[in-house]
Order: structure tokens, then sequence, then C-alpha cells
């Protein structure tokens, strides 16, 4: 298709958009009376108008039943996660028995890491990407030295090349190779959240289950986002949080997955906790724990109800929907956005550079040369809802579910006169 930077032709593609009637399913912000153009739904993804009945079904058993909605509300809450599962299991690319519910993202990746990094004096090494959120540096690093090794040591990073924004696949690759038999875990976000790349899960996991080592994927800006087939890649775990373009709330609870090679096994090393434990011998208070077969088996306390009722309706939509006709969207909206920075760069003296490779989901990081923080406020104040970060680089992630195309066009046009107004 042949761009256009029209406000007629913006319009004409979002009647043909059959994802245009979603965006009337969330609550908007507003700046000046007027609803928010919201880049932000990598950070923090939009309120659905269903979820307030969720949360007031949960708030009416509990002050109707109290503790007997555990087993008679609407929706038990005795395994109201449970019915996250089937609809997670699409949105990742899994079987509904190796998801799971709990905690938050990194609370969720220490426990898996109980269980898929069982360091050796010869096996002990971590591979992730270099720079990876703060929170998974600290995590690995903290890891390590719970286990007696030197992060220095242990922690590899495959670094992007000198003056590239990315990382290259073949270099992920080598570095496996290189660190050969000493490798124990690779565990890489699977899309980056500073410049929106999306790795090769698929090719990185089979490199590094043939180097004899686990593999897992911090899916905090994937879940919702990009194709995911955690199962048939033979992903070892993963995890993602629920905030972002899974639009749960905000610190809201994590998803886990388990490949399904590993469920059921008393003898794998798990922090355990009741709620693990099989449903039919739970209540009898045994001494020993008998994990549940399931993903669930990494469960510790019951679930939240209050905080992952958000999480089911937010899955309502995704069901209703699919993530076929998500990511179709994703591409030519995030297309659309990126001719139309392309345009208003001819149009004024700043040099854009967009530096978010071709392997992409729904962001586009872009570098504005020339300009500064005094750029974003402008943005923000006419109510345009972006990213900073330092030095300066605005993240752009326009959400299929809400964002239109009409809200790319006029992006542009505030952008343009930012510039402009300097």
């Amino acid at each position: 298709m042949t761009f256009q930077n029209s406000l007629e032709f913006a319009q004409r593609l979002d009647t043909q958009d059959s994802l245009a009637k979603y965006r009337n399913e969330f609550h908007f912000p507003k700046v000046n009376g007027k609803e928010v153009i919201y880049f932000t739904g990598n950070s923090l993804g939009l309120q659905p108008k269903r979820t307030q009945k969720f949360v007031d079904d949960v708030m009416k058993d509990w002050r109707e039943l109290a503790v007997e909605g555990h087993f008679y509300a609407e929706k038990p809450w005795w395994d109201y996660h449970e019915q996250l599962a089937k609809g997670l299991s699409k949105v990742v690319g899994a079987k509904p028995e190796e998801i799971s519910v709990m905690n938050t993202l990194t609370v969720n990746l220490h426990l898996l890491m109980v269980s898929f990094y069982r360091p050796t004096k010869k096996r002990f090494k971590i591979l992730c990407e270099e720079k990876a959120f703060p929170s998974d540096q600290y995590m690995l690093q903290s890891q390590v030295r719970f286990h007696g090794f030197d992060p220095k040591e242990a922690i590899v990073e495959v670094k992007k090349r000198d003056g590239e924004h990315f990382w290259r696949k073949e270099d992920i690759l080598l570095k496996i190779d290189e660190v050969g038999d000493e490798l124990a875990l690779v565990l890489i976000g699977g899309v980056n959240y500073y410049n929106g790349q999306v790795f090769d899960m698929q090719t990185i996991t089979r490199a590094g289950k043939s180097a004899g080592a686990f593999v897992g994927w911090d899916l905090a800006h994937a879940a919702g986002n990009v194709a995911l087939k955690l199962h048939e890649w033979d992903v070892d775990f993963a995890a993602w949080c629920s905030y972002k373009y899974m639009n749960s709330g905000p610190g809201n609870a994590s998803g886990i997955f388990v490949h399904e090679k590993h469920l059921g096994k008393k003898d794998l090393p798990r922090f355990e906790g009741w709620w693990g434990t099989k449903k039919e011998t739970r209540f009898l208070m045994q001494p020993e724990f008998d994990p549940i077969e399931t993903a669930d088996a990494w469960q510790l306390s019951n679930p939240p109800i209050l905080s992952i009722a958000p999480y089911l309706a937010s899955l309502e939509l995704f069901d209703e929907v699919g993530m076929e006709a998500l990511i179709t969207k994703q591409k030519k909206i995030v297309a659309y956005l990126e001719f139309v920075l392309h345009e208003i760069d001819q149009e004024v003296t700043s040099s854009f550079e967009i530096i978010t490779p071709e392997e992409r989901g729904c962001q586009l990081s872009v570098f504005l040369h020339g300009e500064g923080k005094a750029l974003f406020d402008y943005l923000m104040k006419n109510g345009v809802i972006t990213d900073w970060r330092e030095p300066n680089v605005i993240r752009l992630a326009p959400a299929p579910f809400y964002c239109s195309y009409t809200d790319m066009y006029n992006f542009g046009q505030i952008l343009k006169q930012g510039i402009l107004n300097r």
C-alpha cells in the first residue's frame, strides 16, 4: 500500500480497520478536554471499560458471600486463576497446563531460576543481552552471587556492534557457541524495552539448548505484542508482566510458562508453597509437597483475586480478537507511523533516526537529533502521551487495540509544530 500523510487518508484507513470499534472499549485520559494520543501501552496499557464489572463482581461476592466466595461465587476464587490459562495459552503459544498467573514479573523470574539455573563448577554461565532491563540485571547478579559465583565472570553479555543500535542474531549464536559447555542458562528479553527489537526466539532457543543450557525468556514487552510459540519452540520457561500490552492494570499479576516436559516432577528444585500442591489433597494438610501436574505447581500462595480480575477482563478482549488480527494491524499501523515520521522529517530541519530494526513489534524508538526534552514536554502538554529515554529518544508504541491511524497523522502534525515552534 502507498501511504499518504493526510487526514483524509488516515481516516480512510480507520474506516477500513476491522479493529477500529475496539477503541471504544477503552478509557482514554484527556488533556485540554480531548482524548490523548496514547503511545505508552508498552509501559501501561489503557483500562478496558469492561474491567470495572469484573472487579465489581468480585467485590459483590466478597460482600455477600465472604469466605464462601472461594467455592460459591459465580467465578469461584478457588480456581479463579485457572480461567486465565486458556486465554493466555493462545497469546503465548502454549498449552493451558503450561500457564499460571501469580506474583509479579521479577518475583516469578527468581522463582523460575530456582528450577532452571542450576550451576555446577563447570557449567555456570548465564547469557543475556547487553544493558538488559535493570530488574533483569539485578536479578541475574543476585542469583549468581547467591550460588557463590562472581557476576563479572558468570554473566556473559552479548553486545551490539560499534555504531549500531541493535543486536545481530549471528553475534548471539556465536557467543552461545563460544561459551559452549560452560553455559548453564540463556535468559534474554524477547523484545528489548529500549529499541523495540524482537529477537529470533526460536533460533536462539534451539542454539541454547543444543549447547546443553536451559533457555528462558522475559516477555514483558512481548506478551500480547508479537507472535509467540513457546511450546513449539521448546522454551523451558518464560514470564511476563500483564500491565503493558495485556492491559491488566498497574503492577498487576505476572504470567509464567513452564514447558510440559518439566511438569509433574517431584525431584525438580523449586521453592514450594501450599497452593502449588494438588487440589485433591490440598486441604488434607499433608506434610509433604505433592505438586500439581501443571505450571500452577510454582504457585506459593492463593492468588490475589482482585488483581487478576482485570487480567481476565482484558483476556476476554484478546479472545474475541485473536493475536493474528492484532499483529496484522500492528504491522500496518507501525508502518504508517514510520511513514509519517519520515514525512515530517523532510518538512523540518531536525533529523529523526529510527533505531528500531525491521524485527519489531508495536514500538518505534526514535532519536530526535538536535532536539531536547523540551520537545517531549511540548508533546505531553499537547495531548501526546509518549515516553522519553535519555539522551534524546522517544519510544512510540501504537497499541492496535486502541490506537488509530488518525492518531498517527495528528501526532505528526503536533510533532512538526513542536519543532517549528521551538
